[in-house]
């Protein structure tokens, strides 16, 4: 037996001894009893968890556990988080290794830390090294023809994102990508009769697009696992669609998709850019896959050699899950540390938002919000929290996700997410969405803050941003790198219709931020994007930017991106009580900087007494505690 425990808890039952003599109790002896235990904790409690570990064992460093679940679990188990029992940080180590996820890992309020301590899950042996791996590996290939091969899938664990040694796959499309970095080249939606311009669910192709051995016939239906992704909206260029093909009419040149597009497809400028994907006669290409749902077969052209290479598909759509009760019941001081998660899954299907106001079938003051939130059923990130308070995100390796990286929905506050590379992102890098405006600020006090994150939107490119704010302020955004992206770097939105008071997207900062190739395939945007935020006098100053460095923000030529042209700084619908200060913007095709006469700004390089020398470059993206190679662009 240990002489400090002797002596401490000597001290302790001599403490509980005096008080019982003294006929005291109540409170004064649960304070004292408190001490004692307080005593007799010498060592904050460390578990440990390997992947070669076994959940029966006891959690030390001698007897890991397997899986981050049992080691959650056990925390609950034994109580070692209750308040009064919790005097110091719970640690979690994770060996190096990857840790196959099945089953999202969810925590709850009941996994909080106490009496301000943190549960700390951590990698052990440094940044990234224990990976928590949201897929699993498919085998049993089969050579097929044409350098494709065939295996057979479970029908009834359907996924939509595939992956070839840590690099995300293609599901076969027609026409093909012209390059690996852009969406394009596409085809163009028409207008197929003078009274069917405002439809949402008829495409009409061009003359010779559709080819006729894709019809549906009693042998054999090519697309009858198909879908289209679509910008939505004739010329606008502002949201992707991707939706199922119903069936095509080959007389009147016309398929019917399965659900209503986000706009009509067609505008008085022009039809939508679309290009179709997920039929076995579009996979030509290595690095692509089509899937036959209904049979369970998924059909493969690897870019390396079909024995040497590991393909991946996706387990779940959320990796790690933190989820309290209610708003009023969160869970709170929990800290992900230096944590790998790799891999995550899509949807079936996906639209921006409702089409129009009230279509939430909810009552709200501004039912226009509809139309900005993510529906109900795209509300998910590989990390995902809601009704959380301290939850810190520190040293993360976030990549290869099927959606969102880190998605903070409705009623967080205080979540930071610093030091972490997040890369190969299905959409948004980070997004912050608070409740409707005008029924509480729920989301606020947030730092994101030395972050490098790049391509984002691989899977939705409309709408994407390496961080998206909406609902929320009193943020801080500082030392970020955001590159390549094919719409935003960084956004922050509410609703032109939303008066001052019900909003809530005041007192954010933005400092010391680099934005790279935005914009890549869109138009009337910036890299740095407002929304209806601040929109009425006398537009006193509510959010700050300052050190910011924008560089060229021009759209890929092959995309064909019939919008207006990019911006640097676009401040749309509104976008004001800003203060923008040293701000550097590169080429563009429309201005550098957008905005109503609500701003102010003082050195911006698009003004003739621009001076340099009050950038901090050195100061400006990741700074030198960023704890990963910086990525080469």
């Amino acid at each position: 037996m240990s002489r400090n425990w002797i002596q401490t808890s000597t001290v302790a039952v001599a403490a509980l001894s005096l008080v019982a003599a003294a006929g005291g109790g109540g409170v004064a002896l649960d304070r004292l009893a408190d001490a004692a235990v307080a005593a007799t904790s010498a060592k904050c409690q460390q578990l440990y968890v390997s992947p070669t570990g076994d959940d029966e064992g006891r959690g030390t460093a001698k007897d890991p556990f397997r899986t981050v679940d049992r080691a959650r679990a056990h925390i609950q188990e034994a109580g070692l988080n209750k308040e009064r029992r919790q005097r110091c940080d719970i640690t979690v180590n994770l060996a190096a290794g990857d840790y196959p996820v099945t089953e999202t890992i969810a925590f709850t309020e009941k996994d909080s830390g106490a009496g301000g301590h943190q549960v700390v899950y951590r990698s052990s042996d440094g940044p990234g090294k224990a990976n928590l791996v949201g897929a699993e590996e498919v085998t049993g290939w089969e050579e097929y023809q044409d350098g494709i091969y065939k295996t057979q899938v479970d029908p009834d664990e359907q996924f939509y994102t595939l992956f070839e040694d840590g690099e995300r796959s293609e599901l076969a499309r027609y026409p093909n990508r012209g390059s690996d970095d852009t969406q394009g080249p596409y085809l163009f939606s028409r207008l197929g009769e003078p009274e069917k311009e405002a439809v949402h669910q008829w495409l009409y192709w061009q003359d010779g697009d559709w080819d006729p051995a894709w019809d549906d016939t009693p042998e054999s239906n090519p697309l009858k696992d198909a879908q289209v992704t679509l910008w939505s909206g004739g010329s606008w260029s502002w949201f992707t669609d991707i939706v199922p093909i119903g069936g095509a009419d080959y007389r009147k040149g016309f398929a019917t998709l399965d659900h209503w597009a986000r706009y009509a497809l067609v505008n008085s400028r022009s039809g939508s850019r679309y290009f179709i994907q997920n039929a076995l006669p579009f996979l030509d290409q290595a690095g692509e896959y089509y899937i036959d749902r209904e049979a369970g077969e998924l059909y493969y052209k690897p870019r390396g050699d079909i024995d040497a290479v590991t393909i991946m598909k996706p387990t779940v759509t959320k990796v790690i899950d933190v989820k309290g009760a209610t708003p009023d019941d969160k869970a709170h001081d929990i800290t992900f540390d230096g944590i790998g998660i790799q891999y995550s899954d899509f949807v079936s299907w996906y639209r921006s938002g409702w089409i129009s106001a009230g279509d939430s079938g909810e009552e709200h003051k501004y039912p226009e919000y509809d139309r900005q939130i993510e529906m109900p059923r795209n509300r998910f990130g590989a990390v995902t929290l809601e009704n959380t308070s301290d939850i810190t995100l520190t040293g993360m390796h976030i990549r290869d996700t099927g959606f969102m990286g880190v998605y903070a929905l409705f009623a967080n506050d205080n979540l930071t997410v610093e030091d972490s590379l997040l890369e190969n992102l299905g959409a948004d890098g980070i997004k912050v969405e608070g409740g409707w405006p005008g029924e509480g600020d729920i989301s606020h006090h947030h730092t994101f803050r030395n972050l490098y994150i790049h391509h984002v939107g691989e899977l939705v490119p409309g709408d994407a941003a390496g961080i998206e704010l909406m609902g929320t302020g009193d943020n801080l955004v500082e030392h970020v790198n955001v590159r390549h992206s094919a719409r935003y770097g960084i956004s922050l939105e509410s609703r032109p219709e939303v008066v001052d008071g019900d909003q809530y997207t005041d007192h954010n900062t933005f400092r010391y931020i680099q934005i790279d190739e935005a914009g890549l395939d869109s138009g009337d945007m910036g890299a740095f994007y407002t929304y209806g935020v601040d929109n009425q006098d006398p537009y006193p100053v509510q959010n700050t930017v300052d050190q910011m460095v924008i560089g060229d923000v021009i759209p890929d030529p092959v995309g064909e991106m019939p919008d207006s042209g990019t911006r640097g700084i676009h401040m749309d619908a509104g976008g004001c009580a800003f203060s923008f200060s040293n701000i550097e913007v590169g080429e563009t095709t429309d201005q550098s900087y957008q905005s109503y006469q609500c701003n102010e700004v003082t050195n911006g390089n698009w003004e003739a007494d621009f001076d340099a020398s009050k950038m901090e470059y050195d100061l400006i993206g990741v700074t030198d505690a960023f704890p990963y190679p910086v990525p080469e662009s």
